[in-house]
């Protein structure tokens, strides 16, 4: 087996998840390449002292139950898979489907009430458990990345096996900075946005919860968000990609948001109350991953990004926003992007991507690799 995949799920097993003897581990997985990884995940649960279980999932066959799914269908689903998620104390789950885009023409009603429905399950698993989500390098995934497969899978475990403790260290400055400020201006082409933070905890994702990973986020106060957002990637959401996202907020709310599809957007941002609102701000961080590839796990991380996240907030840096949405929006700052500033209390603390204050410069990507 290769090293580089024995070494990813040591991480995962006992840095990530850090398995104990007699936690319950479920490990799900999509696709069939992905199982050298599920294999060796395992074998470390085991060696862990671990209780492993493992469930596969096929986007193909959730597509079929989708298109003909009752509320009530769903509501016995999320009971069965809510009271297994209970007997867990840890959830790894790999994705390495062939087509990301399988769940794209299953109509909107149908994937907002799943989401609806089923959304006690995850949020379980996100407040309750100790986790883990990563994906795979499949093929399907370097024809995102625009790489050949062996690139691909340099580039991937490059980014999935850095060094994780030196990031953590060095993001506790960002973490001290976000949780003494107020008020946040974010500029850029099409974008003049400001919002509060104040007392908001700011969070650090440093390879516990996202593999690969290298974010800090936060929330704003929920109705303080004005101004006007453009984001310049793509995102993939519910098997559809939205391209030129553009909204405007007034007193925290989406009053109008446009895109390649804007009936489609608005229909996915009406789905309930709060997903007109944010639920997050982030700053992204990896220095390995630079460009965007249409997979939120790896975009929400680019280095001189920043992410903002119509939908439902996370209980550990909680602004009272409550969604079954929860939409990572990736817009990059650096200067082949197009460039930005993020302000702190009017202090610039990011410019075109890179940290300017002293005690932030470790977080440049040339100091983090």
């Amino acid at each position: 087996m290769d090293d580089r995949i024995i070494k990813l799920a040591k991480s995962l097993v006992e840095y990530s998840t850090n398995i104990q003897k007699g936690d319950r581990v479920l490990i799900s997985y999509e696709g069939e390449q992905v199982k050298p990884l599920i294999l060796a995940l395992i074998r470390e649960v085991y060696g862990a002292g671990g209780v492993p279980y493992a469930e596969l999932r096929d986007s193909q066959v959730q597509r079929e139950l989708l298109l003909g799914m009752s509320e009530g269908q769903a509501a016995f689903h999320n009971e069965i898979e809510l009271a297994r998620m209970k007997g867990m104390a840890a959830f790894i789950a790999v994705r390495g489907g062939d087509n990301s885009a399988e769940l794209s023409d299953v109509p909107a009603e149908k994937m907002n009430m799943w989401n609806r429905v089923t959304r006690p399950v995850l949020d379980f698993r996100v407040n309750h458990t100790k986790w883990v989500v990563l994906r795979y390098p499949v093929a399907s995934m370097a024809q995102l990345a625009g790489m050949s497969r062996a690139a691909f899978e340099d580039f991937y475990f490059d980014v999935c096996n850095l060094d994780y403790v030196k990031m953590s260290k060095a993001m506790d400055s960002l973490v001290r900075r976000m949780e003494a400020a107020d008020r946040v201006h974010i500029s850029g082409p099409g974008t003049d946005l400001e919002f509060s933070i104040k007392g908001v905890t700011a969070i650090k994702c440093d390879g516990e919860r996202n593999i690969p990973d290298g974010e800090v986020y936060t929330a704003p106060i929920r109705d303080s968000v004005n101004g006007v957002l453009s984001i310049n990637t793509a995102s993939e959401e519910q098997g559809f990609t939205y391209e030129s996202i553009r909204f405007v907020f007034r007193d925290g709310r989406i009053v109008d948001a446009a895109a390649n599809d804007s009936k489609r957007i608005n229909d996915l941002l009406d789905t309930d109350e709060g997903a007109r609102y944010i639920g997050e701000f982030s700053f992204g961080l990896n220095p390995y991953i630079l460009h965007p590839m249409k997979d939120t796990l790896f975009d929400e991380k680019i280095a001189g990004s920043f992410h903002f996240t119509p939908g439902n907030a996370y209980e550990d840096a909680d602004n009272g926003n409550r969604s079954s949405i929860h939409w990572d929006l990736v817009t990059i700052q650096r200067e082949d992007y197009g460039g930005g500033e993020i302000r702190l209390d009017g202090e610039l603390v990011r410019k075109d991507g890179l940290f300017v204050p002293e005690d932030l410069l470790l977080l440049n990507p040339e100091n983090l690799k």
